[in-house]
């Protein structure tokens, strides 16, 4: 018997990533920074959300495009380059680092959280998200370009753009071959 399929859980299954196909509609800074309200309402622990983030509109993304490019080796750039005028927009998402391992992963699974609430609230708009973690997050000179200070780190650029084809579903292996009891483990049936 499974769980009934409300309207959330819909929500969930059809979310998809979406990489390409973007058509040409404007992402604009008002949606994005009402999707990005709520979905700061993620759970992080001590209350630190330990996020921020910058929104590159399609008017802007020429030239972050041919910074971020720049980055890369010489024959990579031109590819590199429009590779991030694709989207429509991008969102970059900025998280705060710990010294301390448990602070890290709090952080981190806080600002993950608050991800998936962001693309799933862009997904009931019919706004395609991707998050992307290409190694220009990790260049120095990037994170020179957007201001990422010492105590933080670039979780990743979501690519943000309207589209007419839905990607095609991908299934998920099923519960019951990931999940056990405590007691299975301990060879207790």
């Amino acid at each position: 018997m499974g769980v009934e399929h409300t309207y959330l859980a819909e929500i969930i299954r059809n979310r998809r990533a979406v990489k390409k196909g973007y058509i040409d509609k404007e992402v604009s800074e008002k949606l994005v920074r009402e999707l990005l309200d709520t979905a700061i309402w993620a759970p992080n622990h001590g209350m630190r959300q330990p996020w921020r983030f910058i929104f590159i509109s399609k008017k802007a993304l020429p030239d972050f495009a041919k910074k971020v490019a720049a980055a890369y080796p010489e024959e990579m750039q031109a590819n590199r380059e429009a590779y991030l005028n694709e989207p429509q927009a991008i969102l970059v998402v900025i998280m705060e680092n710990s010294d301390m391992p448990k602070k890290q992963d709090e952080n981190f699974g806080a600002t993950a959280a608050m991800i998936q609430n962001f693309w799933l609230l862009a997904w009931e708009r019919n706004l395609g998200v991707v998050w992307k973690t290409n190694p220009h997050i990790y260049f120095p000179k990037v994170k020179e370009l957007l201001g990422v200070q010492e105590n933080e780190k670039i979780v990743g650029f979501l690519h943000l753009g309207y589209f007419e084809e839905q990607p095609v579903r991908k299934e998920r292996i099923p519960v019951s071959k990931k999940f056990m009891t405590y007691e299975q483990l301990l060879g207790k049936k």
